[in-house]
């Protein structure tokens, strides 16, 4: 059986030599990272301006709407009422009670005028 010695010091082994990498490699990686990040965070900052300035025309759109539709409901029940009053003004009992009122008779058979011709 082989035996380990303690006493005799272990050489590590050789590491290779670091090698200095040139600043300026990470400095346009990390220019290049920060402009790249830079540029996405205008490009959501416009993207959401442009959501939120959709979203109000939007609801401009729909208060237009609603009172356009507040106005048609109000015109429509307007029109009944003024149909209703022509309706009763122009009834044919009423009328005759005030003819009756105002002296007239009703006529007891057809008649027409002969106007003739009125020319030039």
């Amino acid at each position: 059986m082989a035996s380990f010695d303690l006493a005799t010091p272990l050489e590590a082994p050789a590491r290779p030599p670091v090698r200095a990498r040139p600043r300026t490699r990470r400095r346009a990686s990390s220019n290049r990272r920060m402009a790249g990040g830079l540029l996405w965070i205008v490009l959501s900052a416009v993207l959401l301006t442009g959501v939120v300035a959709i979203n109000v025309v939007v609801l401009r759109l729909n208060v237009r709407l609603d009172r356009a539709g507040r106005d048609r409901v109000n015109l429509r029940a307007e029109n009944a009422l003024l149909q209703a009053e022509l309706s009763s003004t122009a009834a044919s009992s009423r009328i005759q009670t005030l003819a009756r009122a105002r002296g007239f008779v009703p006529a007891s058979e057809t008649t027409y005028i002969d106007l003739g011709r009125t020319g030039r």
